[in-house]
């Protein structure tokens, strides 16, 4: 676990972080690349195999979305603090203009001009206003809309993993199994099964990770809501799976204490 994390470097250290580690999004990967290596050696040329190799290459285009996600978007902040200091400006030159054209016999005389060049004026501000508040919102909006797409991609992907061992139930595995002409073919032995829904597993915890890539530097309430709701998924669905894999070492060890009591009995 202390390879997914690191200290946060010096951009990073006026931020309020847990103990100011962070994950590392290229141990993610590396973890993800040296699992297809072991579901290749283990599984060669399978589904889970290429599911894997494809759950690699979305870690690989997680580190640069959630890398373009963290970093502010220039052309819109330039826009704002243009807009910004247009209107500082404007308000001066027109409370400068105004005061310059008008003396304070005149401002008693005219005061229903007074109050309708304030309103205009206003109205101006609000408009300014108005236009910065929809350029700052507009950088969150787009970082959130990003970050929401390619974590409902992850979403897509936990419900993929558990397609592949959906049908890998414990008691396929048992002698006194029969199966029916629609039965899926099963030729894995225990120990085979047992480190088939290891690797699902893994996979579906490993997804969760990456999903929390898009969360690292980006503080959006309803991106981070997303990412748990990966979260909780994943660990729900591997729950289901480590179900299946106790039942699997309870058969193995109930076919073991068999098979002594059957030595014992000969001797």
């Amino acid at each position: 676990m202390q390879a997914f994390l690191r200290p946060f470097n010096r951009l990073h250290e006026s931020e309020p972080r847990v103990n100011g580690l962070t994950l590392r999004d290229d141990y993610i990967v590396e973890t993800i690349a040296r699992l297809q290596r072991r579901i290749s050696e283990r599984f060669p040329g399978s589904g889970l195999c290429r599911l894997c190799g494809e759950l690699l290459e979305v870690a690989r285009r997680a580190s640069e979305r959630s890398a373009k996600i963290g970093r502010p978007i220039v052309w819109i902040r330039v826009s704002g603090y243009a807009l910004a200091v247009a209107s500082v400006i404007c308000f001066l030159w027109f409370a400068g203009f105004w005061a310059a054209s008008h003396s304070i016999e005149n401002e008693v005389e005219k005061l229903t001009d007074l109050v309708t060049t304030a309103e205009a004026g206003a109205n101006v501000l609000l408009l300014f206003g108005a236009t910065l508040y929809f350029l700052i919102s507009l950088e969150n909006r787009i970082k959130r809309r990003r970050a929401l797409t390619a974590i409902h991609e992850l979403r897509s992907l936990c419900h993929i993993i558990d397609m592949h061992q959906l049908t890998k139930d414990p008691e396929r595995v048992l002698k006194v199994w029969k199966s029916t002409t629609n039965s899926p073919q099963q030729k894995m032995t225990p120990l085979e099964l047992n480190r088939y829904l290891d690797y699902c597993s893994e996979m579906l915890s490993l997804t969760g990770k990456i999903a929390a890539l898009y969360v690292r530097d980006f503080d959006d309430t309803a991106s981070v809501a997303s990412v748990s709701d990966v979260e909780q998924l994943s660990t729900g669905l591997s729950r289901k799976i480590w179900q299946k894999i106790m039942i699997l070492e309870q058969q193995s060890a109930h076919r073991l204490a068999i098979a002594d009591d059957l030595r014992e009995g000969q001797q």
